[in-house]
């Protein structure tokens, strides 16, 4: 008589662990194309940008001018370029506010901080709210669209302080 709603809720949790599993497992390998994302703007190396985006790629800069992919990858090899040539360094960090995804597409959201430290002055930290859409392309997470403002210069260190860090998946793996 106890045997069937038994067996059932034994496979319900069997199947909320999975999901949890692979949510994880996601955020794991997403995280994975954001740390050649940061590598890109650490080392200067545009060819890193062009690695973790997409070919279909749609950039929306500070909402207010869209451009493609090869256009997006070489203004960062001009940007990227230029910064060596003054001796600039840039890092830059994400904190999350929504991190949702399937096993092909991905949705993340989130307050960026882009630090430059220009040769001899002291860092200049600027801050964005970000949008950006992830597709698995070959097995691997690829930016498809990346959109980003500063919201009229509204977006500061307390939005950041109050997003999550990357690592912490807990708040965005669904029960």
């Amino acid at each position: 008589m106890y045997k069937k709603p038994v067996i059932f809720i034994v496979f319900l949790s069997l199947l909320t662990v999975q999901s949890n599993s692979q949510s994880l497992n996601n955020l794991e390998a997403i995280n994975k194309t954001w740390e050649k994302f940061y590598k890109a703007f650490d080392d200067l190396d545009y060819t890193l940008m062009a690695d973790i985006h997409s070919k279909k790629l749609i950039r929306i800069s500070g909402g207010n001018r869209i451009t493609d992919y090869n256009t997006y990858i070489n203004n960062y090899k001009t940007t990227f370029n230029r910064a060596k040539e003054n001796k600039t360094s840039n890092t830059i960090s994400l904190r999350f506010f929504e991190r949702i995804s399937n096993d092909s597409t991905a949705s993340e959201r989130g307050i960026y901080k882009l630090t430059r430290i220009e040769n001899g002055k002291a860092p200049k930290s600027y801050y964005g709210q970000f949008h950006v859409i992830f597709i698995k392309e070959n097995n691997a997470w690829k930016i498809l669209m990346d959109y980003d403002s500063n919201e009229g210069n509204t977006i500061g260190k307390k939005d950041y302080a109050k997003a999550k860090d990357i690592e912490d998946f807990d708040d965005f793996i669904k029960n």
